[in-house]
């Protein structure tokens, strides 16, 4: 890891954004979002640099300070903490991009724009509190501290959404929720996964995996259980070190998008739909609305798929926004696109209506004026599809497009993995 700047002018700009993200965000967010959004750019100017500072300030705090326990100091050997803090480094800049990927999947939910550039930038900046945090890993009875260090990146991914993601200023709150939920799950595969490939944590994370049935380990959380595949992450490991002893670059990349995806709980019972299938569901039109636009994407990155397919329809100042996600075969994904699903809401206010309930096995959630002006409805199919619409029309006339759509996809069946 090279964590020193060496030209005196990127050391400058680097600690200038630093200062000016901690101290100034709602007047720097903007000079982000006109900047460019390259991911390699930031990672190559901005990332390296911050990530390194919670690894290389954890080696020393633990490895060669140590923690001193009644009297005695505790060590993590020199050699364990050597990797402890190459592979820890090395997952902090790749979750990183998974954590973007769910940033912009949950934009629409929340009426803000899709955008990956945005959605990165969100990430890297909003993680300088947390980045910066990890240097109290010096003295590790400080290292608490770290974490309320984090929560001041929460307020950062506040005050950045409605910048980079467009997202109205009312939707801000529920979108930082979501995301934040998103990073606690991201975290703990992180936790997980540094339990496997590091000597030093096997026998913490070895405890974690006896906690289940020798082969899995489930977390259960808001609207969904994670299974954690430990037999696959251990398999997944032994393939990744014989890479490694090889040279095979491309092969060690690979096994750990394995390793990442079983603690992601991807390893399931089925897989990814591909996003034709989600596509085919989109009409040429409904009713009178005509399709304006329609597109199906899918985005990967470190064992994680998600397929999208989104379509537009206009018609004499009416518009409606529908979008199809497959979020069946990512828990985690599903917990924070769909948290919504395990409650139940009935709430009515003077001009607006919430409501959470279930049909069956969907889980449904509608939201609207009572003036007919406008309406968002979503639906949970049990196949693990989420459909989502939202437009200016209202709640009924939504709900008679959107009913029969939900019973098409719901007869998508998925293939076993």
């Amino acid at each position: 890891m090279n964590t020193i700047v060496s030209d005196a002018g990127a050391r400058a700009a680097l600690l200038k954004r630093v200062g000016d993200i901690l101290l100034r965000p709602r007047e720097t967010w903007p000079q982000i979002e006109a900047e460019d959004g390259s991911p390699a750019a930031i990672y190559k100017n901005y990332l390296v640099y911050l990530a390194a500072i919670p690894a290389v300030a954890g080696f020393i705090g633990y490895s060669l300070i140590g923690a001193s326990v009644f009297g005695v100091t505790v060590r993590t050997p020199v050699a364990a903490g050597l990797v402890n803090m190459v592979v820890g480094y090395v997952l902090s800049l790749a979750l990183a991009y998974v954590l973007t990927l769910i940033v912009n999947q949950l934009a629409p939910r929340f009426q803000a724009r899709q955008d990956m550039g945005s959605a990165f930038k969100l990430v890297a900046y909003a993680s300088t509190a947390g980045m910066l945090g990890g240097v109290f890993n010096l003295l590790p009875l400080l290292s608490m501290l770290g974490l309320l260090a984090a929560l001041y990146s929460i307020y950062l991914v506040y005050t950045g959404i409605p910048v980079l993601m467009k997202a109205p200023q009312e939707k801000a709150l529920g979108y930082t929720g979501a995301v934040v939920v998103c990073g606690v799950i991201v975290a703990i595969v992180a936790g997980l996964v540094m339990s496997v490939f590091t000597p030093a944590s096997r026998g913490v994370g070895g405890g974690l995996a006896g906690a289940g049935s020798g082969e899995s380990v489930t977390l259960k959380v808001p609207g969904t259980d994670i299974t954690i595949d430990t037999r696959a992450i251990e398999a997944a490991s032994r393939k990744m070190e014989a890479a490694q002893s090889k040279g095979d670059a491309d092969a060690a990349a690979k096994a750990a998008g394995e390793a990442i995806g079983a603690a992601l709980g991807l390893g399931g019972a089925s897989q990814a739909l591909e996003p034709q299938q989600l596509r085919a569901a989109l009409p040429e039109s409904l009713g009178k609305l005509a399709r304006t636009a329609v597109e199906a994407r899918s985005d990967s990155a470190l064992g994680m798929k998600m397929s999208t397919a989104s379509a537009s329809y206009d018609a004499d100042g009416q518009t409606v926004e529908i979008t199809v996600r497959d979020v069946g075969a990512s828990p985690a994904l599903r917990m924070g696109l769909a948290a919504w699903s395990s409650s139940e809401v009935d709430s009515e206010k003077t001009d607006s209506v919430e409501r959470v309930y279930r049909q069956g096995k969907t889980a449904i959630q509608e939201r609207y004026a009572k003036d007919g002006s406008s309406a968002e409805l979503a639906m949970l199919l049990p196949n693990g599809i989420l459909l989502e619409a939202s437009g200016a029309v209202g709640i009924e006339e939504l709900k008679r497009h959107l009913l029969p759509m939900g019973k098409q996809l719901a007869a998508i069946a998925r293939t076993p993995a």
